[in-house]
């Protein structure tokens, strides 16, 4: 590691999680990501191709629990724990991957939003003018299974374009890396071709 980037390295436990560990804690939070697109992907089955209707469309873990899928008290934790992780990961990518992470960052940001309006409405009791139901914003014209879809996608999406940038980085974001992302073999080849 060159004495630049010890000087800009994070001290304490997000400089950990973005450099000696940003593999490791990536790789879990993409299996949350992952375990949260499971149950709403059940959920969009149960639906339209086996023909449930809404109310019995519960997902996976809201078969044996029904009370998690009309809990917004979930929904919104789920939106902040993405929301965070995103935020502390963001330190750990550079260049182009870093930008996508960003865009990601930026959509989960009004997800969570559209979250927090629906726990503030179940937990004051008001409604949004027009709403039969505590709603979010974009949801008084999409239907909520299809919003959360759409919603997880856009979010998804740019992540997965990140983690592929992140873990194919040019010579340039190479040299800029602070991680352990790369292999060392990749990372070393690429240091002694930009210094001979």
């Amino acid at each position: 590691m060159s004495v630049a980037k010890e000087s800009t390295a994070r001290p304490g436990l997000i400089g950990a999680i973005n450099t000696a560990h940003h593999r490791v804690v990536l790789w879990l939070y993409m299996a949350i990501v992952l375990a949260h697109w499971a149950e709403h992907l059940v959920q969009a089955y149960q639906i339209w191709a086996l023909g449930w209707a809404r109310p019995q469309a519960r997902g996976v873990l809201g078969m044996p629990f029904p009370w998690l899928v009309s809990s917004e008290w979930l929904h919104y934790g789920y939106a902040i724990v993405m929301l965070i992780g995103l935020f502390l990961l963001r330190p750990g990518f550079v260049g182009r991957a870093k930008t996508w992470w960003t865009v990601a960052l930026a959509i989960q940001f009004w997800h969570h939003i559209e979250h927090l309006l629906l726990l503030l409405q179940v937990q004051m009791g008001f409604l949004l003018p027009g709403a039969a139901g505590p709603s979010s914003l974009v949801q008084l014209v999409v239907p909520r299974v299809e919003l959360h879809l759409f919603y997880n996608s856009i979010v998804f999406l740019p992540m997965i374009v990140a983690m592929y940038l992140h873990l194919r980085p040019n010579d340039h974001e190479l040299q800029q890396m602070q991680c352990t992302c790369v292999p060392t073999d990749q990372r070393r080849l690429t240091l002694a071709s930009s210094v001979g």
